[in-house]
């Protein structure tokens, strides 16, 4: 071959190589265009990217700031649901070397690197043969995370694939960044939203209050005239035995309705300022106190007692033993025990029952010790048994139609706060009981 030849070969090879980064671009271009979704632009980008350099599997880790973390966003490839969600300290691995450096970085022979993170190899038994690990610098120069390209389908990874990678972990960091600012724009009309939606509630909530207030005030006046109305001269015979039958049974009731109607009317504001201060990213932190559990049971099991009635169930607290004061969030915890009997109520058909015991551990030791158990029972329909181990975890799966999911993390969020287990039995067409088992010494605490 004559040094024409040579070079027409060579110039014949660059166009190509070009022509495979326009076309990279422009399928990466096609894939993130319409994408607005951080979790979206992440997962076509590396379904593009390794399509490109025809690779079998792949990641992209994404630097947590607040948590000083590389934390693996999504995965491609046979052991992709173990490592999703993995966290790397920023200067492990090979993925923490790129991201400190900001160099792309080819592995041809992966078991060779001596910076290479064994995790993955020892404990999930997976082989990576040769590896391309891509800085994902954003349009600042910062480096927000790194793409990993495992495995490539046939032979190893060559210049060419090294550029595309490189000129796709450009596009996908500019598409990251995009995704985030518009996730941020979209949080700050969701909180402006929620704000004038705080603002309305109140609006419609305080007549309701002020009227029970007045309400309460005309009836303790109203029972004062007919106090000295009732009497023998006016209301001779079984008469005035009926009268005040009638109005004792109206006096005992009409307090209860009336705080339930308050302490309902404080709990949706309270609620409305922690969803409001949530979206705003301000997290109020738990606030523990010594006390007893039975109380915040009763109140909501009063709260509840209606709903129960209307539903055809019977509601029961049993307090099967005298308890000690423990650490509690009393707010937290009244939601937990509220979303587990509403949870409860909504599962049993009419005619069932739902109960609520309390007592000490005995053979059901906590962390740290010996516990409280806090049990929720219900004759309703059961959880199936597939659902039943991912019940208070992230992949829980609701049963209910139009459910989210939401109560069971919210239980969840809560016992963790205050180091409780929780165990789940269930068995389908017979019903099922929710265990919270709260240390009487909080991890943590003095």
């Amino acid at each position: 071959m004559d040094d024409s030849t040579a070079m027409l070969a060579s110039v014949q090879e660059r166009l190509r190589q070009r022509e495979r980064h326009l076309e990279a671009i422009h399928h990466i271009t096609a894939a993130l265009g319409s994408v607005t979704s951080l979790t979206e632009v992440v997962r076509e980008a590396l379904r593009v990217s390794l399509d490109c350099v025809g690779a079998r599997d792949g990641s992209v880790a994404l630097y947590d700031r607040e948590r000083d973390k590389l934390v693996y966003t999504y995965v491609i490839g046979a052991k992709a649901d173990e490592i999703m969600g993995m966290e790397l300290a920023p200067d492990e691995g090979l993925a923490g070397a790129v991201f400190r450096t900001g160099a792309l970085r080819v592995s041809q022979d992966f078991q060779q690197e001596a910076e290479r993170s064994r995790y993955v190899e020892e404990q999930l038994h997976y082989h990576v043969r040769n590896q391309v690990t891509v800085p994902l610098r954003s349009p600042r120069g910062e480096t927000i995370g790194v793409m990993q390209v495992l495995n490539k389908d046939a032979g190893d990874f060559d210049d060419a694939d090294a550029e595309v990678l490189d000129i796709l972990g450009a596009q996908i960091a500019i598409a990251i960044e995009s995704a985030r600012l518009y996730e941020q724009a979209r949080v700050a009309e969701i909180v402006r939203y929620i704000g004038n939606l705080s603002h309305d509630v109140k609006n419609m909530i305080t007549p309701s209050q002020t009227g029970a207030e007045t309400l309460r005030m005309v009836a303790e006046e109203c029972y004062q005239r007919l106090e000295e109305l009732l009497t023998p001269e006016n209301f001779p015979g079984p008469l005035l035995e009926e009268a005040w039958s009638a109005l004792d049974a109206l006096r005992a009731l009409y307090p209860e309705m009336l705080d339930m109607i308050m302490d309902g009317a404080d709990a949706v504001q309270q609620r409305m300022k922690e969803i409001s201060d949530a979206v705003k990213g301000v997290v109020s932190e738990p606030v523990f106190e010594r006390q007893q559990l039975s109380p915040i049971v009763e109140s909501v099991m009063k709260a509840l007692r209606l709903v129960g009635e209307k539903a055809g169930l019977e509601l029961r607290y049993v307090p099967e033993t005298e308890l000690p004061d423990l650490d509690l969030d009393q707010g937290r915890i009244y939601n937990a025990v509220y979303n587990l009997v509403y949870n409860a109520i909504q599962a049993t058909p009419p005619g069932g029952s739902v109960t609520v015991r309390t007592r000490l551990g005995g053979d059901e030791p906590g962390p740290g010790g010996t516990s409280v158990v806090l049990e929720v029972s219900d004759t309703g329909s059961g959880i199936p048994p597939e659902v039943l181990p991912d019940l208070f975890t992230d992949r829980i799966r609701t049963t209910k139609s139009g459910g989210t999911g939401l109560g069971t993390k919210i239980v969840r969020n809560v016992m963790d706060a205050h180091g409780a287990q929780l165990q789940a039995e269930s068995e389908l067409g017979k019903g099922t009981t929710i265990r919270c088992l709260i240390p009487l010494a909080r991890p943590g605490s003095e």
